[in-house]
């Protein structure tokens, strides 16, 4: 297997084998803001939707989690119901270690983290499921069977917010997605050429998008009828979809 270097901000990686292993968790935060256009607001504009379905009594999951940050965002807005829990989900130890470090500094009790496969862990009843730029990394041929649970598990009147990167419709807006985010954007966030090259390359069958009709007819195929774009900027998109 071929190493093709850096892709930016210290991490390195392998031809088609992207991982968010072993010392990614150290640089993660500040790769993926730079990274992925408005990562940081769509943190803020989950809080807010989060008002309209956290109850006192609320069970909360944030799938893919990663170093926790919009797990223990949304304890903090919602500080005010106490005893709703939240448990973040992420495949990766090391990112989970990182996750309950920030855990432990901020002190807060109702928030855990786990070590398990987002894909296949056993969700309970619970009244908000979160993938933040997490279900494009789940093999196709598994996707449709996660959605299917999270579906399962919400409570009537729960929700799933979804943030995905999304294929463009047809080729020809493909090839424009393209070149406003993997070229015009990452170069003006500082990432060289060879960068960017490396990057892609990586991601190669580990990430693969749906376009937004394609996400869409997934969560509608789960039994969500009620969906609605939340956010939209290039490529990248948020969804909220209620049970």
């Amino acid at each position: 297997m071929a190493k093709i270097g850096s892709v930016g901000d210290g991490i390195s990686a392998d031809n088609a084998n992207w991982s968010f292993g072993g010392t990614v968790a150290e640089t993660f935060d500040a790769h993926v803001g730079k990274s992925v256009p408005l990562y940081g607001e769509g943190h803020g504009l989950v809080c807010g939707l989060s008002d309209f379905f956290i109850k006192s009594d609320s069970l909360v999951y944030d799938l893919g989690c990663s170093t926790g940050s919009l797990t223990l965002a949304l304890a903090r807005h919602q500080s005010c119901k106490p005893t709703a829990r939240y448990i973040g989900v992420d495949i990766e130890p090391d990112m989970v270690a990182k996750a309950e470090k920030k855990r432990a500094q901020l002190g807060l009790r109702n928030v855990s983290f786990v070590t398990d496969d987002a894909s296949q862990i056993d969700l309970q009843p619970c009244d908000l499921v979160v993938a933040y730029y997490t279900v494009q990394f789940v093999r196709p041929s598994r996707r449709q069977e996660l959605i299917d649970r999270i579906y399962k598990a919400l409570q009537w009147g729960g929700a799933l917010i979804l943030f995905e990167k999304v294929r463009g419709p047809d080729a020809r807006f493909q090839d424009i997605v393209t070149a406003m985010y993997s070229y015009d954007y990452k170069l003006k966030q500082g990432y060289d050429a060879e960068e960017i090259v490396s990057k892609a390359r990586s991601l190669k069958g580990i990430m693969e998008p749906f376009s937004t009709q394609g996400n869409v007819d997934m969560l509608k195929r789960a039994g969500f009828q009620d969906i609605m774009t939340i956010m939209k900027f290039i490529c990248f998109e948020g969804f909220v979809a209620i049970k």
